[in-house]
């Protein structure tokens, strides 16, 4: 046999953790492996690659999916996973962090052979146990391994002895027609003992059976005992129903040439539990302003959140979060949730991804009765189409219709004021300097809506208010770039104020977002004051230490004409504790800042303490809250008249 020419195709079948109500989507794939030494005739100390030469045949695959039987998952008594299925009761936090489950193999204890869903459960039944007399004889005296896998051989082989993989090496892998690169010979297919597809032929992939018989069980299983697997999809993702909660699936995926028809793998894995839909999100209590002066116009409310878009919730970013915890799919259903319960009118999002806006939450929202715009960062996508984050901003339709909408590229901004206001050539190293230090892809929207059932005018109101202008961005994130969060804050200001201004002085504004600043940055002095203080640290940066220009103007140049309150400091007496709550950083960020001339805030939901934040999870996001951040709710208020033209 010669090492460079041989080699087995291999189907490689995954799926995440089912949850009720979230698409399951499986992922397939063949692909080609070196034959090593498990075969016992290769010498692999020579290095070569384990790369196949040539793909694999042409193939397209078939699913099934089934539901298996009820089982009981954990032993001890009192265990609170025993009658629920909550991801809260099933996380890694709940579980103590191991998740995984284990079983007694001590053919001595009363516990023998039960499994319990963790470490702790499983030391407080130990506490109950007893010992069994001649349980030897009893249960028969075999091997426990030789006993569980249904052969009458040792309950070990040594790894040179084996020539072709047996159940045990991989229960759940067939393949139909394994050969070498290089070679038609099909007399190497690989054969599985017990394996219920090792004598079929070329099946109809839609052939359809009622049930399904498990011969690829855990270990642990009585293999006395056939478990009935109910066909429940041919499609290639499930959705689970309230039917599959507390029950594992099992995914049959067939592999076949789309030349012949012919079989060439099929593979059968199992789910996790099924677990049930996350619990309805907590209640957000608000809490009401002391509101003193005339009585005001009409009330809206609205929201501003930063959703977590997929491509930054990864595991290494959020380690203390379960991975199926952090999949797009659970994640939009508690954020749709969550938004939809807070009765919005009007909605403003950071970090949308764009391809989930087109699939996921515009159709949602639009069947909830909002309508939206959306605006996508200027950078390029991460990898896929799609796969890159902006700004979305949504109103209720039978609270507002749409007046006017725009959007903002601070990359632009920082281009046109290179060249048109600081006279810079954008290809000399000077302007290349410049505009790489501005230009982050960041964005902002900016709406103006009108009331769909406009304020009449009455004796003391002979013009009434019934536009309000919307802005929503999501600043810079880097921490090491305060200047530039101000440059951005500052430009936006500027585009505003002319904006606003060429519609009247009295459109009412509102700016919401993730501003990536703390109260104690320039950028909040800049939103809150009017202006900067010129002692500030972050225009007095040293930009001689790493070669960044200085992008700033003079600090009493950076200023604006808003009178801006935040609502939450205005209702509460000061900003929330924490807006953004993760291990690594907890602090404010999101704000929703007022024109204070003719909008007033009435009340606001309080961010909830960190026992509730921590409650299901270490920090941020959790299988409560689907974000990193938390949601900033508002009722806000239209104040005055028009002035006279």
């Amino acid at each position: 046999m010669n090492k460079d020419t041989y080699y087995t195709w291999h189907l490689s079948l995954r799926v995440d953790r089912p949850v009720e109500g979230c698409a399951l989507q499986s992922h397939a794939y063949m692909y080609g492996k070196k034959i090593d030494d498990r075969y016992g005739d290769i010498d692999t100390k020579s290095a070569h690659t384990k790369v196949c030469k040539e793909p694999p045949p042409q193939h397209e695959f078939s699913y099934r999916w089934f539901r298996g039987p009820e089982v009981d998952f954990c032993a001890y008594d009192d265990c609170p996973r025993r009658k629920s299925f909550s991801p809260h009761d099933w996380s890694m936090h709940a579980l103590g962090g191991s998740g995984c489950s284990l079983q007694c193999v001590s053919t001595q204890s009363s516990l023998y052979r039960s499994t319990f869903c963790n470490s702790d459960c499983f030391c407080k039944a130990w506490k109950t146990q007893y010992t069994i007399k001649d349980a030897k004889s009893d249960r028969g005296d075999v091997p426990q391994s030789s006993r569980l896998n249904g052969l009458s051989t040792p309950a070990s082989t040594p790894l040179l002895q084996r020539k072709k993989p047996t159940m045990d090496d991989d229960r759940d892998e067939a393949s139909v027609g394994s050969t070498g690169a290089n070679s038609n010979n099909s007399n190497n297919s690989v054969s599985f003992p017990h394996n219920p597809y090792s004598s079929m032929g070329t099946p109809n992939p839609y052939s359809r059976s009622s049930s399904y018989t498990d011969y690829g069980a855990s270990q642990f299983e009585d293999m006395n005992t056939i478990e009935e697997w109910v066909e429940i999809s041919r499609d290639q993702i499930y959705i689970p129903t309230e039917a599959d909660v507390g029950r594992k699936l099992k995914l049959e995926a067939t592999a076949y040439s789309m030349e012949t028809g012919e079989l060439l793998m099929r593979r059968v894995i199992k789910t996790d539990l099924v677990l049930s839909r996350a619990p309805d999100p907590a209640k957000r209590n608000l809490v009401t302003a002391k509101v003193s002066g005339p009585r005001g116009g009409e009330r809206f409310r609205i929201v501003t959140y930063n959703i977590l878009a997929e491509i930054y919730a990864t595991q290494q970013q959020y380690p203390y979060c379960d991975f199926w915890a952090l999949s797009w799919d659970y994640r939009f259903q508690n954020i749709i949730r969550e938004l939809i319960d807070a009765c919005p009118d009007v909605i403003c999002l950071q970090e949308v991804q764009a391809d989930h806006y087109e699939s996921h939450i515009y159709n949602a929202l639009s069947e909830a009765g909002f309508e939206g715009v959306y605006k996508q960062k200027t950078r390029a996508s991460m990898g896929l189409a799609g796969k890159v984050d902006g700004c979305a901003l949504f109103w209720r339709r039978s609270k507002f219709h749409l007046v006017e909408s725009y959007s903002i590229e601070f990359n632009e901004l920082a281009s046109r004021q290179a060249t048109q206001v600081l006279g810079m050539n954008p290809r000399t190293e000077e302007g290349i300097s410049y505009l790489n230090r501005l230009s982050k892809d960041n964005v902002a929207q900016l709406v103006v809506l009108e009331l769909a059932q406009p304020t009449m005018s009455t004796r003391s109101n002979r013009e009434p208010i019934n536009q309000v202008c919307i802005a929503n961005t999501h600043l810079y994130s880097n921490k090491d770039f305060p200047d530039v969060k101000l440059w951005q804050t500052w430009q936006l200001l500027q585009e505003l104020e002319t904006f606003v201004m060429t519609r009247g002085h009295n459109l009412p504004l509102m700016i919401c977002g993730d501003f990536n600043s703390t109260p104690d940055t320039a950028v909040y002095d800049l939103l809150s004051r009017q202006a900067v203080h010129p002692g500030h640290p972050d225009v007095n940066m040293n930009h001689g230490d790493n070669g960044s220009p200085n992008i700033l103007p003079d600090a009493m140049s950076i200023s604006h004409s808003f009178q801006l309150g935040s609502v939450y400091s205005t209702v509460m007496g000061g900003e929330p504790r924490a807006t953004n709550y993760t291990s690594m950083f907890t602090g404010v960020l999101d704000y929703m800042w007022y024109s204070a001339n003719n909008l007033r805030p009435l009340s606001c939901a309080p961010v909830p303490d960190e026992k509730d934040l921590t409650k299901h999870g270490e920090a941020l996001p959790s299988t409560q809250y689907s974000s990193d951040h938390v949601m900033l709710i508002s009722d806000m208020q239209i104040m005055g008249s028009r002035p006279p033209s």
